[in-house]
């Protein structure tokens, strides 16, 4: 990933187990937009943190996404609200991935990422 945002460590609590994870933060109007656009190779333990102003409702989509990405919708204080796969999309028409519930943070990482770190719905995400 290239080096233009800000980026930071958080951690990810399950259980007694602490997962850590470099992120890039998303967190203007423009970065949220771009999002992993464009990007042809996440490392492995690096993802994005996408932080929005307010409590918000709707989905993402994977427009111009070239890998296949996995993204958990975390409430204001953390908390893992659900966690859906998304598969890139290159044409004109992409699919919207929505929660259907509303949001503060969202957090995206290469497909299968939480699963083989045992992250799940109900875990926490500690931002430090």
């Amino acid at each position: 990933m290239k080096n233009r945002l800000e980026t930071k460590m958080i951690k990810i609590l399950s259980g007694n187990r602490e997962t850590r994870l470099t992120v890039q933060v998303a967190d203007t109007q423009r970065k949220r937009d771009k999002g992993l656009m464009f990007v042809g190779n996440l490392p492995e333990n690096e993802g994005m943190l996408f932080v929005f102003p307010v409590k918000i409702h709707g989905g993402f989509w994977m427009k111009n996404t070239l890998i296949p990405l996995s993204i958990a919708f975390l409430d204001w204080d953390g908390k893992i609200k659900k966690i859906l796969h998304m598969e890139p999309c290159k044409g004109e028409i992409c699919p919207t991935y929505d929660p259907e519930i509303p949001y503060y943070y969202a957090i995206e990482v290469n497909l299968g990422w939480f699963e083989k770190n045992q992250i799940k719905d109900g875990d926490y995400v500690r931002f430090y």
